[in-house]
């Protein structure tokens, strides 16, 4: 069974949300595609950094995205890897686990939303999942300015934990409690880590938090997690 959840930030009328902005993210010479939603007068900008063999696509990350801005959060979904780099990536599993370059093209995109007139004064943050929350946790450990808050779902912060100790934004960590090891992972990257700090352990889900309910569970809890650290509040 899946613990019960009060928030319910998915639930009832979203916050209004003008028309989708294209993103062309540069890094390099490359161009890494997006896009970002804001709602009406957001309280801040959550960046997704998607997992290994996943895209800006992610039904999972699509789905807490929504959430987000329902409760008046803005969120930018982007590729860490292009269409070419996407397609060697399948046939030889190198760059998802790139987590220096994953984390650069990450800040990349801070700068890139940063730089948006609508964005320039609001807060940022990072929503990571799998080997994307290892790049979140790197790129906020490079650059501790950037980020406000961070969110991890079945995060594997054990290829950053070099970094974990130099993280200042506040961390929640989200795992299953069927999850093995990502679950001991994240356990032992909580121990490190000396920022502001939650792991919260969804019963009985997996990975991918198939089971009914449990994805809704870490849309709530990152939309609490980020409103709280964007507006200077006090956690739950």
């Amino acid at each position: 069974m899946v613990a019960p959840r009060g928030f319910g930030y998915g639930a009832g009328m979203p916050r209004l949300s003008p028309s989708p902005i294209p993103a062309q993210i540069p890094w390099g010479e490359l161009s890494l595609p997006g896009t970002l939603q804001l709602p009406d007068d957001p309280a801040g900008i959550v960046l997704f950094a998607h997992g290994s063999g996943s895209s800006r696509f992610s039904p999972r990350n699509e789905r807490i995205a929504a959430t987000l801005r329902a409760a008046g959060l803005g969120t930018l979904l982007f590729d860490l890897l292009t269409e070419e780099e996407d397609q060697h990536d399948a046939a030889t599993e190198e760059l998802r686990f790139n987590i220096e370059l994953l984390a650069s093209r990450l800040r990349a995109a801070a700068r890139w939303t940063r730089a948006q007139r609508e964005a320039e004064e609001l807060p940022l943050g990072y929503f990571g999942a799998s080997t994307g929350a290892a790049a979140a946790l790197l790129a906020a450990a490079e650059d501790t300015e950037t980020a406000s808050a961070i969110v991890c779902r079945s995060g594997r912060p054990d290829l950053a934990a070099d970094a974990l100790p130099f993280i200042e934004a506040p961390v929640l960590l989200v795992a299953g409690s069927e999850d093995e090891p990502v679950l001991s992972a994240n356990q032992a990257a909580f121990s490190r880590l000396n920022a502001r700090k939650s792991l919260e352990i969804v019963m009985g889900a997996t990975h991918y938090f198939y089971e009914p309910g449990a994805l809704e569970i870490v849309a709530d809890s990152a939309a609490s997690w980020f409103l709280t650290h964007f507006t200077g509040g006090d956690a739950a």
